[in-house]
């Protein structure tokens, strides 16, 4: 057993993955074998991630706040603090903050064989959301 006391510094999301104002705090990384990675992410009102996709897909669970997700072809979908979300592995997505709102989540991954935890796609389109939430 492994107790961590002291983490890494909140650091700022990076522009080319996020559009808007993201923080994340690491909360756990695991050493080998284990490739489980956790993070407690914070996005400030219309916040978002770009398309991505995760090799062994994702858990998001909001823990305050509301929030909107979308898979690629699906509708855009509102989610809030209790929400649990499992996105399949390989499925091209997007996760944020509403418009109006902060929102919150603990993003659970598991790295690939080469350390990679998600592939990037664009922001194409990142600053218009259905009034949704």
């Amino acid at each position: 057993m492994h107790i961590t006391r002291n983490r890494p510094d909140s650091r700022r999301g990076p522009a080319e993955h996020f559009t808007g104002t993201v923080w994340l705090d690491e909360l756990a990384a695991p050493p080998p074998p284990s490739r489980l990675r956790m993070f407690s992410v914070h996005f400030a009102p219309g916040a978002r991630t770009a398309w991505h996709r995760h090799p062994h897909g994702q858990v998001l669970h909001v823990t305050e706040g509301e929030g909107l997700v979308q898979r690629e072809s699906g509708p855009v979908e509102a989610i809030r603090a209790g929400d649990t979300v499992w996105i399949e592995p390989g499925e091209a997505h997007w996760h944020g903050a509403g418009p109006r709102t902060f929102m919150t989540h603990l993003a659970v991954v598991e790295a690939a064989e080469d350390g990679t935890t998600a592939d990037w796609g664009a922001l194409a389109g990142a600053d218009t959301y259905p009034n949704c939430c």
